[in-house]
């Protein structure tokens, strides 16, 4: 099976439902799917690299910490992700290499604010060696 994301339509929230047979390319196109809500990912260069270390209490508390340092450095620091390279990810923690650029208006083609990654019907499991996540986004 290949791997891949699609959105999830919800009453309030938007969703991700990512899946791959690796657990780490499933974290990578959590993250691209959520800067993929947020701006149009063709519009985004990739100038600029940053240095990612997140911890969490287990695997899905894991990718919701993971996704919500993703819309920090857009909301924070108005940087936008182009590519991801996920150096090790654990149970409990995950260090990548993100490259991207500072937000633009005139540049980027902005799309959905997305306010929070919540634990709303949150899962990450493993059926038939496909790893799929679903996580929901307040909007």
């Amino acid at each position: 099976m290949d791997s891949g994301f699609r959105i999830l339509e919800h009453p309030a929230d938007l969703g991700l439902e990512v899946w791959s047979p690796n657990l780490t390319e499933v974290f990578r196109l959590a993250a691209l799917g959520l800067t993929s809500i947020i701006v149009d990912p063709a519009s985004v260069g990739d100038r600029e690299r940053r240095n990612v270390s997140i911890k969490g209490t287990d695997i899905e508390n894991l990718l919701v910490r993971w996704l919500s340092e993703i819309l920090y450095l857009y909301d924070g620091e108005g940087f936008l992700v182009s590519d991801i390279e996920i150096r090790s990810l654990h149970d409990s923690a995950l260090e990548a290499v993100l490259n991207g650029e500072k937000a633009d208006i005139l540049n980027h083609k902005f799309r959905v604010d997305v306010k929070a990654v919540t634990y709303h019907q949150l899962k990450i499991v493993l059926e038939k060696d496909v790893w799929t996540a679903r996580v929901f986004l307040d909007i």
